[in-house]
């Protein structure tokens, strides 16, 4: 079931899939973008607050465009909404708590880094740029 009204999404989700995102709506989506054999995959759990507006999105756009080395894949779901495709992607996530934002860099299907919320939050955009820039490096 869906927190929020789709109309004041849609927007949000838009700014990740113009970056090139696939946005995954079921939990059989999030298992297949993670398979062991999908190389290395970067995903965004999106969501309305402020500092996935004002961080997050704005700091995998600006670090996916500079890199030399990028995730093969990029996927996100949104928190919130597509509540069974969220929760099968934090199963994947653990043993990190549920939270939103986040980012996740997965290889052959094994969670290989994670930026919580609290980096998030705590961080300004170009330390975020840096940290994902550095585990494309090492990972990708």
């Amino acid at each position: 079931m869906a927190v929020y009204p789709e109309y004041m999404v849609a927007p949000i989700r838009q700014d990740l899939v113009e970056a090139g995102f696939e946005q995954l709506m079921s939990p059989q989506e999030v298992d297949a973008a993670l398979a062991p054999t999908a190389g290395t995959v970067l995903v965004a759990v999106n969501s309305v607050c402020g500092c996935a507006a004002g961080k997050a999105r704005p700091a995998l756009k600006l670090a996916l465009a500079s890199a030399d080395k990028k995730p093969t894949k990029l996927v996100t779901v949104f928190a919130g909404m597509e509540t069974d495709a969220v929760a099968k992607m934090r199963e994947h996530m653990l043993p990190y708590p549920p939270s939103s934002p986040c980012i996740g860099l997965f290889k052959d299907g094994e969670l290989v880094h994670m930026i919580e919320r609290y980096h998030i939050e705590g961080s300004d955009m170009m330390r975020i740029v840096n940290n994902l820039q550095g585990a494309f490096e090492e990972y990708c």
